[in-house]
């Protein structure tokens, strides 16, 4: 494809698009995105744009949408199907940020970190009320075995925690497989979700789920803002049946909700993959396939 149109529609790195530039005419963030996709050959979007149907309908020349990321809920792949537009993206790039980030908030929820720092900031010295617990010994339950899950089990093992999942597939190792998501609730002191998000219905963790967890458990996300009843959870953190909740994604993003208000709960503003090392190897990927795609 001969000097293609590239356009980006959410913001990226600029050694990323610098790079992207010497595989096509690039526009980078235009201000007006559906007018910049009527002679686009190839959209780029992170987790901000929605690639729907209606999207597309304007880009008759669009052969190819890339998601520099993981999930894909925010692409329409049936619409995409429908007009033989190729669909891409880098799922393993973000691995590690992510599950660092899961594994780092696991340990600020069990030790009120979160909890400590407010108090710190607003200028009391509140070492009784910040007495927390060590992660070894716990039961950690998983939602989803895929490629972060597995390497939060991992870095969760080398901690002493007991790891559970909850999986379609059961995968060897050392890690107790539930097949029903029901029993590993009830049976994990601390429950991260990595699985995937459909699309409609309800969310994974809706009020009945969540009052299935131990009393006193801690629940972590950060998969996708779409598997949690934030209302849900914000009362069973207020009522105390959970001890503490962290989240980096959230159902509307930027999150102005009711939970801001509870010091029982880290909230993160959606940066599991905001490493500059995540950054890098989802660049290098998306080039690569991009660059591929554009030879033939």
């Amino acid at each position: 494809m001969p000097n293609p149109k590239i356009v980006i529609a959410d913001a990226m790195e600029k050694d990323v698009v610098e790079k992207l530039e010497s595989l096509g005419n690039v526009q980078a963030q235009p201000d007006d995105l559906k007018a910049a996709l009527k002679e686009a050959d190839v959209l780029i979007v992170r987790s901000a744009t929605k690639v729907t149907a209606e999207l597309i309908a304007g880009a008759p020349r669009l052969k190819i949408v890339a998601r520099a990321g993981v999930g894909l809920d925010n692409v329409d792949r049936m619409a995409c199907e429908g007009r033989g537009i190729r669909v891409i993206n880098t799922p393993g790039a973000s691995t590690a940020a992510v599950a660092e980030l899961t594994v780092g908030l696991l340990i600020c929820l069990l030790r009120n970190v979160g909890r400590a720092h407010a108090k710190m900031k607003g200028g009391e010295w509140d070492k009784k009320n910040c007495t927390g617990h060590e992660a070894a010994g716990k039961t950690l339950g998983l939602v989803g075995f895929g490629r972060i899950g597995r390497m939060v089990a991992e870095k969760a093992s080398a901690l002493g925690l007991h790891v559970i999942y909850n999986d379609p597939k059961m995968v060897a190792g050392p890690y107790g497989h539930y097949k029903d998501l029901d029993q590993l609730l009830a049976n994990s002191d601390i429950v991260s979700l990595h699985a995937a998000a459909k699309n409609g219905g309800p969310p994974l963790m809706d009020r009945e789920r969540i009052g299935r967890m131990k009393k006193g458990a801690y629940l972590i996300n950060t998969a996708r803002g779409t598997m949690m009843d934030e209302a849900a959870l914000y009362d069973a953190l207020k009522n105390g049946e959970l001890a503490g909740a962290a989240l980096d994604v959230y159902s509307k993003e930027p999150y102005e909700g009711p939970l801001l208000t509870l010091d029982n709960v880290i909230l993160t503003p959606h940066i599991g993959a905001g490493t500059y090392e995540a950054q890098e190897r989802i660049g290098e990927d998306l080039i690569a396939q991009l660059r591929q795609m554009l030879s033939r």
